[in-house]
């Protein structure tokens, strides 16, 4: 599968045209989206529906999620304005729809850009991620592009020994730094969290130390959780 990725990465410049405009949503659909976002319908269309015997499945369907944090009320409960954007499942239509959405650069603080396994929530309350936890990754403002694409191939190309974990990733852009985050579900399964921590550091050639919190600590701690595990 990492090998049909990279092939696939190669040619979606060209496959890229002929998959967009049966993706995307309708101009008169676009002037509801928050800036970064890309709409979308909730079935895929029968055009796309067409091209799917000529496409490469993915082994799990992905949502993309988008938070405006900015425009959110204080007195606003956590998540209450996060949507979904977008779900696929072939690597076509994900390449088409991640050259029309805003990468972490160009997205206006504070922002959060998710990508989950579909029916999964990117929320600690959800069912899956709720024993689980997470991994971070820091960086510089206007930096972690190429970090969150090569997260995202990753992800969705199962590059990880212990894919089953992996509930998803989000990236959160904020005035002064970005973070990466990967989310997993069983946090207190320390070998395989310690080897998708590993793995994740070599796929973004990060050379940073990087640490993993449960969220049921940082439900209870809020920013004084500290990391159970480092990589």
């Amino acid at each position: 599968m990492a090998e049909q990725m990279e092939e696939l990465e190669i040619e979606q410049t060209n496959q890229n045209n002929a998959v967009k405009s049966r993706t995307l949503n309708d101009d008169a659909d676009k002037d509801d989206l928050e800036e970064g976002e890309v709409g979308g319908n909730d079935d895929v269309s029968s055009s796309t529906k067409a091209l799917e015997a000529e496409m490469h499945p993915l082994e799990h369907s992905w949502t993309f999620w988008f938070d405006n944090l900015s425009a959110k009320s204080r007195q606003a409960a956590w998540g209450s304005s996060m949507r979904p954007i977008y779900t696929f499942s072939h690597a076509e239509v994900f390449w088409s729809l991640y050259n029309n959405i805003h990468h972490p650069s160009k997205l206006t603080p504070v922002a959060d850009l998710y990508c989950f396994k579909n029916h999964i929530e990117p929320k600690w309350e959800d069912p899956i991620c709720a024993n689980g936890g997470k991994w971070a990754a820091t960086f510089q403002k206007g930096k972690s592009d190429n970090a969150w694409m090569s997260s995202l191939l990753a992800m969705i190309g199962e590059q990880f020994d212990h894919g089953d974990e992996i509930c998803g990733a989000v990236v959160s852009v904020r005035a002064r730094q970005e973070k990466i985050s990967l989310w997993t579900k069983n946090a207190a399964n320390e070998a395989a969290q310690l080897s998708i921590g590993k793995q994740w550091k070599e796929f973004l050639d990060y050379n940073e130390q990087i640490g993993f919190i449960f969220h049921d600590d940082a439900i209870r701690l809020n920013r004084n959780a500290k990391n159970k595990y480092t990589a």
